[in-house]
């Protein structure tokens, strides 16, 4: 295939938040300009504060460098309280398990759950800010209840992928130092049950700092108890206050650890800490995805990865979206399970991996012709290169040849998009992520620091 150039949908400019090239050059050249007038006038205007911050950057220890100095804040708060008097009949998450079933949490509905879920953690377990909790969970919404009530009370939350193995999940209960495990008996896959619990049972034989495991009982399953370390969250819930005052946070502390996945040996540690990680991905959100009140947003990830993290629960949510989190895989019961789901809730912003493209063309190729795509208005990508194939199905099939498509380059270390085309904006070549956003500044250099031609391979620094 050709590589010719896709210009934005010209309606969907005319209301995109950055709408053309010269809009984000200008940001850019703000960024270039006055880099901590840049962050710090989207930090006023993006954050709820309960302290102002007085530094925008302190480069003195560089590369240790400390953002927002001063700025005290509960990123609980940013993506659930301050909705409350505008939103709290929205929905905030939409939870579609893999049998079909469903629930939708509004905003209030959210609070109360996650404020439950903090009182829990914080007075029967004894959980106070700062220590580690390790969640092994499926993609149901108690994930993140879970997530959100650790940063209510400011413990740090590690999240284990759910298809790791035991020896894979003690490694990281062992380095994290957790207390804690948050999972569930298991889950449902291909209309079958799966277990998660005796992978957990498994993890925690021999030497681990684990007190105490909370599990939550999705698949019904017989699982075994341990008397004294495991407990039933559907049981200990019943009896929290759906209050719960947020936890006084500096700018800097962490929000939570994610291992990269060890396949270049010992899995690292990845820490993203509280003001920077919510500003950048609220700020991607609204710019990559544009997102708009009344849209409903779905990305397919796990939690168990960064994407999930930040663009299923804390960017969707920071911004006021409708996220969708999905149990099932997009091949059951056929091909055309996600496309049924995008026609029954009018979903607006698609985001899913170029192997989950490449399985659904090859399985189903004439499946999404049998549903009404109308409502999509921007298509992502995540995680590797998308081949021009599966660009051209993407675009055309799924997309009506009028979606855009961003195409988004980042990793765990980044916590949010780094290189991506702006949807109203950016000119788009099938395969390639063109630009990065405003704000980062990136260049294609050799060994030695310089810059390469076009068309050269080279280092990417940014």
């Amino acid at each position: 295939m050709q590589r010719e150039v896709f210009k934005p949908n010209r309606e969907f400019s005319k209301s995109a938040r950055i709408k053309n090239m010269c809009e984000y050059q200008d940001l850019q050249d703000f960024a270039m300009r006055d880099y901590e007038g840049f962050w710090g006038s989207y930090a006023k205007e993006k954050l709820e504060w309960m302290e102002p911050f007085h530094t925008v950057l302190d480069e003195s220890k560089a590369p240790f460098v400390k953002w927002f100095l001063g700025g005290k804040l509960n990123v609980s708060v940013q993506c659930i309280d301050r909705h409350l008097n505008s939103r709290k009949n929205k929905a905030a998450i939409i939870f579609e398990g893999d049998r079909g079933d469903k629930q939708i949490i509004t905003y209030l509905e959210l609070y109360y759950n996650v404020n439950k879920f903090a009182n829990l953690l914080k007075n029967e377990f004894g959980v106070k800010k700062g220590d580690r909790v390790v969640i092994y969970m499926p993609m149901i919404p108690e994930a993140a209840y879970a997530m959100l009530a650790c940063a209510r009370i400011g413990a740090i939350h590690s999240i284990v992928f759910g298809g790791f193995s035991a020896e894979a999940l003690k490694d990281r209960i062992i380095d994290a130092d957790a207390k804690v495990v948050i999972t569930a008996d298991g889950a449902f896959r291909k209309d079958k049950p799966y277990m998660l619990k005796p992978v957990v049972d498994e993890a925690l034989k021999g030497e681990t700092p684990v007190k105490k495991v909370l599990v939550v009982e999705r698949n019904g399953e017989d699982v075994t108890w341990t008397a004294g370390r495991d407990y039933s969250y559907n049981e200990l819930i019943k009896h929290q206050d759906v209050k719960c005052e947020p936890e006084v946070m500096d700018a800097e502390d962490p929000l939570f650890l994610l291992y990269t996945s060890g396949s270049t040996g010992k899995p690292k540690g990845v820490q993203h800490n509280q003001a920077g990680y919510i500003l950048w991905a609220q700020m991607t959100m609204e710019w990559v995805f544009d997102v708009k009140e009344n849209d409903t947003y779905w990305c397919t990830a796990d939690v168990g990865w960064i994407t999930g993290h930040t663009y299923i629960v804390y960017g969707p949510l920071a911004m006021g979206a409708t996220t969708i989190m999905f149990e099932g895989v997009p091949t059951y019961p056929d091909a055309g399970r996600p496309w049924k789901m995008v026609e029954e809730y009018k979903v607006n912003q698609f985001y899913t991996a170029p192997t989950a493209i490449r399985v659904l063309h090859k399985t189903g190729e004439h499946e999404p012709a049998k549903y009404d795509l109308s409502s999509l208005k921007v298509l992502g990508t995540v995680g590797e290169p998308i081949d021009p194939p599966a660009w051209k199905w993407y675009y055309e099939a799924i997309g009506g040849s009028k979606c855009a498509i961003v195409d988004t380059y980042w990793q765990t270390e980044t916590g949010g998009h780094i290189v991506s085309p702006l949807p109203g904006a950016t000119p788009i070549k099938p395969a390639c992520a063109t630009f990065p956003l405003p704000g980062i500044m990136a260049e294609i250099l050799d060994e030695n620091g310089a810059k390469v031609e076009v068309g050269e391979k080279g280092l990417m620094c940014v």
